[in-house]
């Protein structure tokens, strides 16, 4: 009787009374991401043209995920060796972060032998995360960091959620779709206060595809001194951006040449194409031994309780790579064939639109721009009706990623934002 009446209660109760009494029934929806929408677009649409220039991730001249000789080597490597599935001790594969480090400061480096502190990280994402927190704990002077304006999506929430204003310093310029580089060095001379933080992109400014050069990089060094700002590198794109892991690695050593105490974030995401392994590294340069001691013991009271310690897979392909001379050299020769396609499809991008269609405008910043990403400078309805239309999808903002062209596509493609700039789609 008490279990019918029960029931009929039950029965009687709508959803969304159900609803109003979830404990997380005051939780908003949060905004969709906008990449993750670009490509729920492009995988519903069933026209064989379609083109998604969205993702992030290198794709080869097929258009497919290409999975690097070397790293197929160092796989089977690892696997010959039985390798164990231990814990790594809190700051990661001890090996891997040595090879890491100097890879980006280099080999003869002053630091490498007065002390860096660094730790391995869940790609350059974690490292961000990770020095966004020391910094947020332990940096005395500010709790301010400007990022150039616009910045990869991700920064501002990390560094948000790690307890920092988060302020911007003018980067782009819409106009010449190049760098506005009077107005980054009025910002940071003048807007931003001493000791602020200032996140630089080393290398492939991602979303632009717009780089300082060695001139300009040496100016900015010399500003940051003079305003006592305090750098904080990510350098995602190592030898993805020019072929050259040293010339991408300029600014990095340039400053710290210069006597910054600089933060770095890598990520071996794209240049050795472990996306999914999440392997990166965070540093610090760090005045002596002793102090180096000091700040690796405040980087694991950070990771112990954000993730214990990091995954050891991914970072063991990377230091058998960087560790084995005969596989570093092929990794060299393979990250360079990456970037070097990259560039021939910028040229081919910018031929076809500027001498065979003669689309409108000035096409030039297709071939100055460096890395995976080009700023296309297409208005938003002419992103919408590329992808209402050609089947071509990229953010609503102009940026596509050039690693989603190919001999395939590129003439169909420039075809079709000859269309959307003419208005003839």
């Amino acid at each position: 009787m008490l279990a019918a009446s029960f029931t009929r209660r039950s029965a009687g109760v709508g959803a969304g009374v159900l609803r109003s009494l979830s404990t997380w029934s005051a939780v908003p929806a949060g905004p969709p991401d906008a990449i993750l929408g670009v490509t729920e677009a492009f995988k519903a649409d069933k026209d064989p043209r379609k083109i998604n220039l969205g993702v992030g991730a290198y794709r080869d001249d097929q258009g497919k995920p290409y999975v690097l000789d070397c790293v197929k080597k160092a796989e089977s490597i690892l696997e010959a060796s039985k390798p164990d599935k231990e814990y790594l001790p809190i700051t990661g594969h001890a090996e891997f972060t040595k090879n890491a480090v100097k890879l980006a400061y280099g080999a003869d480096s002053t630091p490498l032998k007065a002390g860096i502190s660094s730790t391995q990280s869940i790609s350059g994402t974690g490292a961000l995360r990770i020095g966004a927190a020391f910094l947020a704990r332990h940096y005395p002077h500010s709790k301010v960091v400007y990022l150039p304006s616009p910045s990869w999506g991700n920064h501002v929430p990390i560094f948000r959620d790690s307890g920092f204003e988060v302020r911007n310093y003018t980067y782009f310029d819409p106009t010449t779709l190049g760098l506005n580089f009077e107005g980054l060095k009025a910002d940071l001379l003048t807007k931003a206060p001493e000791n602020s933080v200032v996140l630089l992109h080393a290398c492939a400014h991602n979303p632009t595809g717009v780089d300082p050069t060695p001139e300009q990089w040496a100016e900015i060094s010399d500003i940051c001194k003079e305003r006592k700002l305090f750098p904080f590198f990510d350098m995602a794109y190592q030898g993805f951006a020019s072929g050259s892991t040293s010339r991408d690695a300029f600014a990095v050593r340039h400053f710290v040449s210069q006597g910054h105490q600089i933060a770095l974030c890598q990520s071996f995401a794209k240049n050795m194409g472990l996306y999914g392994e999440r392997v990166g590294a965070f540093s610090l340069v760090t005045a002596d031994p002793e102090e180096k001691a000091r700040v690796d013991s405040q980087l694991k009271i950070i990771i112990r309780p954000m993730y214990s310690n990091p995954p050891v897979h991914g970072a063991r392909i990377a230091n058998t790579i960087l560790a084995n001379e005969d596989l570093y050299t092929q990794w060299e020769g393979e990250v360079k064939g990456m970037a070097d396609r990259i560039i021939t499809m910028r040229e081919k991008l910018h031929n076809i639109l500027t001498h065979d269609l003669k689309t409108p405008g000035d096409w030039g910043h297709i071939k100055s721009q460096i890395g995976m990403f080009s700023f296309t400078g297409l208005k938003k309805a002419q992103t919408v009706a590329l992808a209402d239309k050609a089947h071509v999808y990229m953010t609503a903002d102009g940026r596509i990623s050039m690693a989603g062209l190919n001999a395939s596509n590129i003439a169909y493609f420039a075809e079709s934002v000859d269309g959307a700039v003419k208005g003839t789609l």
